[in-house]
Order: structure tokens, then sequence, then C-alpha cells
């Protein structure tokens, strides 16, 4: 048989293999230990934070989309971001993006400058000269967030391998917001793809999950060593479920990304929006890229309010649809503020360098009906054009109108916890 689909790789993992009882479905497998045949005669499974027959399924469906040879199913996304540094050494220097992920760069810039784990540097993929940046301090490893969180921002994924290729550097590509079905990093010359399986790969938002996938056998047999030293491998039942949501990651993202379209050009045409973050919009600096590296654009987008950041919980609490919360890729549309939720943990000074300003605001698009999230979203915005007029007339008369208290509490930041993020 030719190379499958992406869309019969997922929806058909696992699916009539059962050799047990001929169960079309595959089983569960949460034992934590296994008997030997006899004495010093382990079979192909012996304790499952080494091997499981659950987590080993997803992990070579995940290898098969990606087009790797290997992967390793992690206990969380930032457990593989932390798998693949163990390539790293103290005296080995790290590049990473300006914009990555807050989790993400809470973890490199942690590791480096308290731990000194690996030499850091952090590099704009989008101005002219970091290819230079990057030569000169010949790095051990490289990585890409694209499109970049929450900015959408793209990075030529193919001409920063070409030039890790000439310095002999590793080239990690974080692939969560797109998922294999819509880019395919190995393919385009990249070592090592990492997921937050979280996200698009489970869909549903009821596990948390990681995984690494290698272009080599000598990498995959390297982390795969890391991860069971670590003890950072994925839960079977978590293995199980991501399992079940994968298999309709294909038509989940089609939809999502129809459904994203719509929103997108449903916003640009909002006085309230100053401005739009999609790489399917033209006039987006990475679109020509993102055209050609990838097989669609995707169903996160982000935008600026145009109005004081005070407003912000008049916007969030008028939401019916769009919930308020961390994460993203599930089949519920989500909404968050950024700089008080996923990058809480950069200080102002790297949020204003990655862009992200106070009135920005991500959406994870769903599957709900296109209808009534663009519903959701105007009669949002016509609140908080009602509470502008209100505080302009307020102005008026000289009394400061401030927004409602229980709004404030809704959208205030439990400090207890935004360490965390």
């Amino acid at each position: 048989m030719s190379k499958r689909h992406v869309a019969t790789i997922a929806a058909r993992a696992g699916i009539a293999q059962d050799t047990a009882f001929s169960a079309v479905t595959p089983p569960l497998y949460l034992t934590s230990t296994y008997e030997l045949a006899a004495f010093k005669q382990p079979g192909q499974y012996d304790y499952s934070r080494s091997n499981n027959p659950t987590r080993d399924l997803l992990g070579e469906t995940l290898a098969e989309l990606e087009g790797g040879v290997k992967a390793i199913v992690t206990s969380t996304g930032m457990s593989a971001c932390l798998l693949a540094l163990q390539l790293l050494t103290p005296d080995d220097t790290l590049v990473i993006p300006h914009d990555c992920y807050g989790g993400s760069y809470r973890l490199f810039t942690n590791l480096a400058q308290r731990k000194n784990a690996f030499k850091l540097l952090v590099v704009n993929f989008q101005q002219a000269g970091w290819a230079e940046q990057i030569s000169k301090a010949a790095p051990k490893m490289i990585w890409l967030e694209t499109p970049s969180n929450p900015l959408l921002q793209i990075t030529d994924v193919r001409a920063v391998c070409q030039l890790a290729k000439k310095l002999q550097a590793l080239v990690v590509v974080d692939n969560t917001f797109l998922s294999p079905v819509l880019q395919q990093p190995l393919a385009l010359g990249a070592d090592i793809v990492v997921h937050s399986t979280t996200k698009y790969i489970n869909g549903h938002s009821d596990i948390v999950g990681g995984v690494l996938v290698c272009n080599s056998v000598q990498l995959g047999d390297e982390l795969k060593w890391w991860a069971n030293c670590l003890g950072i491998t994925g839960a079977p039942f978590d293995s199980y479920m991501t399992l079940r949501g994968l298999r309709t990651l294909e038509p989940r993202i089609r939809l999502q990304q129809d459904n994203a379209a719509r929103v997108v050009d449903f916003l640009a045409k909002q006085p309230l929006v100053a401005k739009v973050y999609y790489p399917g919009l033209p006039q987006h600096p990475g679109h020509a890229i993102a055209k050609a590296q990838q097989s669609g654009f995707g169903a996160m987008c982000s935008f600026d309010l145009a109005a004081d950041a005070a407003l912000l919980p008049v916007f969030f609490s008028a939401l019916r649809l769009f919930t308020l919360a961390q994460s993203l890729g599930g089949i519920e549309s989500l909404i968050c503020h950024p700089g008080t939720m996923t990058h809480a943990s950069m200080d102002a000074k790297a949020q204003q360098t990655a862009g992200i300003g106070p009135t920005l605001i991500r959406l994870s698009v769903g599957i709900e009906n296109s209808d009534d999230l663009l519903a959701d979203l105007l009669q949002a915005f016509n609140a908080v054009a009602q509470a502008s007029r209100q505080a302009d007339k307020a102005a008026n008369i000289g009394t400061a109108v401030k927004p409602d208290h229980e709004q404030q509490q809704q959208f205030r930041v439990n400090p207890a916890l935004s360490a965390f993020w």
C-alpha cells in the first residue's frame, strides 16, 4: 500500500490489531508491571515507566503522522520540552525565538540562568540578520515555534534548517499550533518535532501530555533513555484518551480552521479591533512562507482590542460561547489574555519585546456553529462600545467610571497562580 493520508493514519490508530480477543478498538493497558517468562527472561515489556503498549501505540501513530522514525510520549508538553533539552550541556548554546510560548520561555531562561544548563541566545527570526546572529553563536540546538504563540508569526523552517545543517546544529520545531495535519517540520529539514498533545492532538481538553518525534533512531533512543531516567513518560490512561481524540484530528482541524477564517474576516471589519494576527491574511508578513510550508493556516488567531485595557473585563464577561481559560486546540472555543495568562511568566520587558500588548487577545476557535461564534463576539464588542460611551459621558461631567467590581474580579489573575503560568 502507498503512503497513507493523515486522516487515515489518525482514524485507524490501533484499529483491528488486538491479538488477544480481536477487539476492533485497542485495549487500555493500565498495568504498572509485567511478568517475566522465567528468571532473567524479560519480555517486550517489564515496567510501564519504561514501556507500555498503549503509550507505544500512541507514539508509533504520532511518529507516522509526522513522518518520523521514533516518538517519545511524555506526561506534559513542558516535560517534552525538558526532554529535548537533555541533549545539551553547559557548554552548548540554545537559540530560541523572542516570541515563544511563555511556559517555554520560562523554562529556557531559568535553566540557563539559574542552573547553567546551557548558554542561551534569543533571536527575532522576523528581523534581518537572524542568520548572522545564529552563525556567530555556533549553537547546538535551534528552537522554533511557528506559528508563534500568541502573535502567529511565521518562521521559515526550511531556511533555518539549511543554516543549521551547515552549523551542525539540531532544529526542534514546536508544531502544537498546527498539528501534523497542517504542517510537517521533519519534511522541511527539522530533527525533532515537539507537541503539547494536550491541544489539537487530543482535542477534547481532558488530558495533558506531550510528545517528541525524531527523524533518526539514534536521537530517539537517546531521548527515550532520558525519558525513562527522568520518569517523565506519559501515563497509559492519558495515552488512551489521546488516541481516542486523535482519531478525529483531521475533521476537527478542518472545521476549526473554516470557523477561524470566518472569525478573522469578522474581526477585520470591527471598529473595536486595532489589528488582527492571522497568517491566512494576505497582508500578514509571513503569509507567503506559511502558504509554502503549511497546508492550512490553522484555527488560532489574535487581535488587539481598540479600547482602554480597563474595558477588557467588560469584553470577557459579556462572552457566552468563548470561554476565558488557559490552553487551546479543543473542540470548544477559548479566549485568553496572553499578558496575564499564558505569558504571565514573561516580565514586562520580555512581553514588550515579543510584541504582547496590554489589549492583545488570543482566540482558539472551536467546532461550534460559526454564526453563533460571530454573534457572541459581536455582542461583546457592543458591550465594550456601550461601556466606552458611558465612560466618555461620565468624563464629560467629571465623574470617573470604573468597570463593575465583579467583572474586575472575574478577569483578575490569582497572584498565587501567576507564577505557574
